[in-house]
């Protein structure tokens, strides 16, 4: 899944046009997820803080697309200004490059300086009228500050989603077994862009905490977890792995469940290269209504504690680690490393009614959640 090469796949969106179809197409998108998300929450263990975290992380999402549509809204009408034009990877992503992410990131720390150093919004309309006015000719330098001006006063207004986005943590109950027995119960969610494929991951842990401190006013504990799951928030790791490596970096935090969710890649035959039938059925679906030419991936991957085995530390004491449920003869999932591989297609009505015409076989065992010409989101299997 990963890249080796990270510009050979990428393309610049040179004009104003293509930019603002680009956005619009990805603000309808984003717009359906939320009823996506709660067709997809997981009825298991999970499933009652799942819901509630993935509608906050989309809703960052949806607040980066708009600041980024703010910064690039003149791409290519001020060829002497900067920035000039976003760049996105149009092979299995159809995102923003991680590079858009991380300026953003810096602009970020640096907003005041620069809403300070930019007009007001009411001058700027003010200084657009005058310019109409007076020289009959578009302002286009003005609409550029002013474009400047709603991107910075976006990130000032936070609630993005970054490039890495710090683990977070929800308290579910105490357990108390017996003196000196206790086990706390979190729920730790984190995200982050990956930076080789350039596609939103979001993650969720469900653990027990044996620990003498609450894993969250741990001042030794807590800081090493966050430094560890950010450091692990790799799609190219299996989720196997993740899991057994905190496991035995944290003796008293026991992880029982632990989910991946990827949300893309994103296809469009106007915007990305596709391969084998997605093609062809985006192509079709092109000659319908404008706009209809998209398909969005959604991939939940989970891995399930099986049982529990102690194991010798010192001399005379013993910890707990977790025995991992794999799916060693399901191919897909032994190759992932997680218990259950659960992949989603969300696509219009039009470009699913051709991939229902040709029924190509990759897609035979994919969820399709359709979106309607109302709006409304229906789930085939």
């Amino acid at each position: 899944m990963a890249k080796t090469d990270l510009t050979s796949d990428h393309r610049t969106l040179e004009d104003a046009h293509a930019t603002r179809r680009y956005f619009a197409k990805f603000d309808r998108i984003l717009g359906h997820l939320d009823q996506v998300a709660e067709l997809a929450a997981s009825k298991d263990r999970l499933g009652e803080v799942e819901l509630n975290v993935l509608r906050g992380y989309l809703q960052a999402l949806s607040g980066t697309f708009e600041a980024l549509s703010n910064k690039y809204l003149m791409a290519g009408r001020v060829s002497t200004l900067l920035p000039k034009s976003l760049n996105i990877d149009v092979t299995d992503s159809g995102f923003p490059v991680y590079t858009e992410l991380l300026q953003m990131a810096n602009d970020a720390h640096q907003v005041d300086q620069h809403l300070g150093s930019l007009a007001t919004a009411a001058e700027l309309k003010k200084d657009m009228i005058r310019h109409i006015l007076n020289e009959l000719t578009t302002p286009t330098k003005l609409q550029f500050a002013m474009s400047q001006r709603l991107y910075y006063e976006r990130l000032s207004a936070r609630n993005l989603f970054w490039a890495q986005n710090d683990p977070q943590i929800i308290w579910l109950g105490t357990d108390n077994q017996g003196p000196g027995k206790e086990r706390r119960r979190y729920v730790i969610h984190w995200a982050s862009y990956d930076s080789q494929v350039n596609i939103p991951t979001i993650y969720l842990m469900l653990l027990d905490d044996t620990g003498h401190t609450a894993l969250p006013r741990d001042e030794k504990r807590w800081p090493q977890v966050q430094s560890h799951l950010m450091a692990q928030a790799v799609s190219a790791l299996k989720m196997v792995t993740i899991a057994q490596g905190f496991d035995r970096d944290f003796d008293d935090l026991h992880p029982k469940l632990f989910r991946r969710i990827h949300v893309g890649p994103m296809y469009s035959h106007s915007y990305t290269h596709q391969n084998g039938p997605l093609a062809g059925i985006l192509a079709d679906a092109n000659g319908g209504v404008a706009g209809n030419d998209w398909a969005l991936a959604w991939t939940v991957e989970t891995l399930m504690s099986e049982r529990v085995e102690k194991e010798k530390k010192g001399f005379f004491g013993s910890v707990e680690r977790e025995i991992f449920k794999l799916n060693h003869f399901g191919g897909t999932e032994a190759e992932t490393g997680a218990t259950d591989v659960r992949r989603s297609l969300i696509l219009p009505q039009r470009p699913y009614q051709v991939l229902e015409e040709r029924n190509p076989p990759g897609f035979r065992g994919v969820r399709k959640y359709v979106v309607s010409d109302g709006g409304q989101i229906l789930s085939y299997k």
